[in-house]
């Protein structure tokens, strides 16, 4: 008999510690095998004898990264006259997984020009083989009407809505200008962490330790809810079809079914996965994915950058970035991989959409310099993934983009270092895509570029640059403790004598506004106007109301004439957004920042304080997102065109508004003007009666008690009675 080694000395520390290898080798049980393991090929070639051989080693090659086929696990059944396969061959894997796997990732494969993979478990045709001859038709569900998620915008006032989410309440508001906010709807705990409006503003997001729950319509009823414990982060598609949902925590099906009541939408294969992609329309699961895997020459985790998917403007694409080594982009609804593989890109670093929809979607992306291959800026067109244009850069420190709205322009912010790298350099690459072969024009700075924003509805930009070689880190918190000296800097395409832009001149410098501590350039969604704010910084809290278009004495716009509106403070703000019109202008001081004078200021785009409010533990005031408008560009030139005769009634809707109060001052006049207009008439029919009295008693023929058209004409007649004629001298 053997004997064990003990060594009291050496004992394991835990019982995770202890190897039981030996004994589960020892007394391992066969796995029980059915038929959930089988998938069954169909389009096959039908091949004699001679090829079928041939036939098995390229499935098996194919099927390879799916998983093991067990020993003699592919069988094509002949056909005994013809002495050919059938079309179709039964493949054995080694468990369930790896068959569930098999569909996903080998159905619909083109194995040659004639032949695409059909691929099925061989319990779905028991299923199917199971079922009625006869066919019975479903009962038919009763219709529902479903409530419209877009009816906030037919309000007659064309007025917004924004949520403001303050200690444990979440509530819905209309704008009111000068007025408090009209409440819509509000709810205590409706949200755990944070709220999100989608893109278009068809959807309230809200997050809580089961998942995310999405809301709408003029009831505010829950429209779907997507089950992911301990959701952390969230994130739509443009078009509001996907929604993206992230856990720090692995994804676990127990949890999921304790949650739902023993239902779960995800499968075995999901379950360790982070991020989930949904069907906002059905609430179903996509697919699900893993963390960004760590870099393998890096011991350290690969942090999250979020969004963790770029959507395409068609939301027909997406992709991820595998920093270092490749893009992976997915094809929606059916969340495969475009072309069936990555496109690996040694180096790559970061990469950028063009949101302006056309029929190719662009992908600008770039990688940095690696032994004596130069930095380059790439711009791959989608879904051929071929590059329409490469740019060579050299002593890159890090690249930042910034796509013109209308897809005109692509700015590329280099930051670089000199040769000593003791200093630092920004340069403005702007690719020009709308001109042959995309020329690229170079602005030079001799600072840093801190921030970079275009116009949108124009071809301006602004950009934020500092000479401080060292600014001020922010702390735990994100506020700043002391305001950097910044430059603010305006470019503009020079234009010829017919007012037309002129691209062969390039971009030139228009104004440059020096000593400033502006950290944010925040632009009107119409252009023209912009707010140059200090946000999250605790000694300063400017902001300057600009208009960039000002008008002169003869109704002329100067592009270059810019005029400052006005000048306002904030203590403590920390948050700043425009309202989709352009109309107004929100600033907030949050509680997540700091604890001092929360509230938040609504201004005009001039600069006028129309509204404010403190607010104990505000967290956060979001407007709610427009949809694109549907009028065309022709319609909007019509209206520009009118604008005085429509703005006559809006005057005097504007007007009406601001000397109503409140809806009970209203209700309370219009009952005194209904009360003075029956107080008129009843005196109307006395005097009436009166004066026909009076008339009757002198003899007079009185007039009629309903007489409004009379009309009484008085007639004069001069005669000539007597002349005299007398001489005066």
């Amino acid at each position: 008999m053997a004997t064990i080694a003990f060594d009291i000395n050496n004992l394991p520390e835990t019982e995770e510690d202890i190897d039981f290898s030996d004994i589960e080798a020892k007394y391992e049980l066969p796995e029980a095998r059915g038929f959930e393991n089988i998938v069954i090929i169909d389009n096959l070639p039908k091949v004699d004898e001679k090829k079928q051989e041939k036939l098995t080693k390229v499935l098996k090659n194919i099927l390879k990264p799916v998983g093991t086929i067990v020993e003699n696990g592919i069988q094509m059944p002949r056909d005994e006259e013809s002495n050919k396969t059938k079309g179709f061959a039964f493949v054995e894997f080694a468990n369930a997984e790896q068959a569930n796997l098999a569909i996903r990732k080998i159905n619909n494969y083109p194995l040659d020009k004639s032949h695409n993979l059909a691929v099925n478990l061989f319990n779905d045709f028991e299923f199917y083989m199971d079922l009625e001859d006869e066919f019975e038709e479903p009962e038919e569900e009763p219709y529902e009407e479903k409530e419209h998620l877009k009816s906030w915008l037919t309000d007659p006032f064309a007025r917004d809505q924004l949520s403001i989410y303050a200690g444990d309440f979440l509530g819905i508001y209309w704008n009111q200008r000068t007025d408090q906010p009209e409440t819509i709807h509000q709810r205590q705990n409706w949200t755990e962490t944070y709220t999100q409006w989608s893109p278009k503003g068809s959807y309230l997001v809200t997050l809580h330790r089961p998942g995310v729950a999405i809301w709408g319509g003029p009831s505010w009823k829950k429209i779907m809810r997507f089950v992911h414990p301990n959701v952390k982060l969230i994130d739509f598609s443009h078009n509001e079809r996907y929604l993206v949902t992230w856990s720090s925590d692995p994804l676990d099906n127990k949890i999921v079914q304790s949650i739902t009541g023993g239902k779960t939408p995800f499968s075995e294969e999901d379950e360790g996965n982070h991020a989930v992609i949904w069907d906002t329309h059905t609430g179903a699961v996509l697919r699900t994915f893993p963390n960004v895997p760590n870099d393998p020459k890096s011991d350290t985790p690969a942090k999250i950058h979020w969004p963790m998917f770029k959507w395409s403007p068609s939301d027909h694409y997406f992709a991820r970035i595998t920093r270092g080594q490749m893009i992976s982009i997915y094809e929606a609804p059916g969340m495969g991989l475009l072309g069936k593989k990555s496109v690996k890109i040694d180096g790559v670093v970061d990469f950028e959409w063009c949101l302006h929809q056309s029929k190719k979607d662009l992908m600008v992306y770039w990688t940095p310099e690696i032994s004596n291959q130069p930095a380059r800026v790439s711009i791959m067109s989608i879904p051929t993934k071929d590059n329409i244009r490469v740019k060579n850069l050299f002593n890159v420190k890090d690249c930042k983009f910034y796509w013109q709205p209308q897809g005109h322009y692509l700015c590329v912010k280099v930051d670089r270092h000199t040769k000593s790298k003791k200093s630092f350099f920004t340069n403005l690459e702007i690719f020009r895509l709308k001109e042959k072969d995309i020329p690229v024009e170079v602005i030079e700075r001799k600072d840093t570029a801190i921030a970079f924003a275009w116009e949108p509805q124009g071809e301006r930009f602004a950009v934020i640059s500092t000479s401080d070689p060292s600014p001020p880190a922010p702390n735990a918190k994100g506020m700043n403790q002391i305001a950097m000296k910044t430059t603010v800097s305006f470019y503009a395409p020079e234009k010829n004598k017919s007012n037309k832009i002129a691209d062969a001149n390039g971009f030139k410098l228009i104004e440059t506004f020096e000593k400033k501590t502006t950290n944010s350039v925040l632009w009107s969604p119409r252009g023209r106007h912009l707010v140059l704010a200090t946000l999250r910084t605790q000694n300063i809290c400017d902001l300057e109301f600009w208009d960039l278009d000002f008008e002169t004495s003869d109704n002329k716009k100067d592009p270059t004439k810019f005029q400052l509106l006005a000048t306002v403070e904030h203590y403590g703000v920390t948050d700043a957004e425009w309202d989709p019109t352009g109309r107004y202008f929100l600033t907030s001081a949050s509680a997540w920042r700091h604890s001092l004078d929360n509230g938040y200021i609504l201004w005009d785009f001039k600069g006028t304080k129309l509204y404010s409010q403190n607010i104990e533990r505000l967290f956060q005031v979001l407007w709610r997102p427009r949809p694109k408008s549907l009028l065309s560009e022709e319609q909007k030139r019509k209206i520009r065109k009118n604008l005085a005769q429509y703005s006559k009634g809006i005057e005097a809707e504007d007007l009406s508004s601001q000397k109503a109060y409140s809806a009970a001052t209203l209700d309370r006049r219009r009952k005194l003007i209904d009360e003075w207009n029956a107080f008129r008439k009843r005196a109307e029919r006395q005097i009436t009666e009166e004066r026909n009295f009076a008339m009757g008693r002198w003899g007079t023929q009185p007039l009629p008690a309903q007489a409004p058209n009379l009309e009484v004409i008085e007639e004069w007649i001069e005669e000539v009675i007597e002349e005299t004629e007398e001489v005066i001298e």
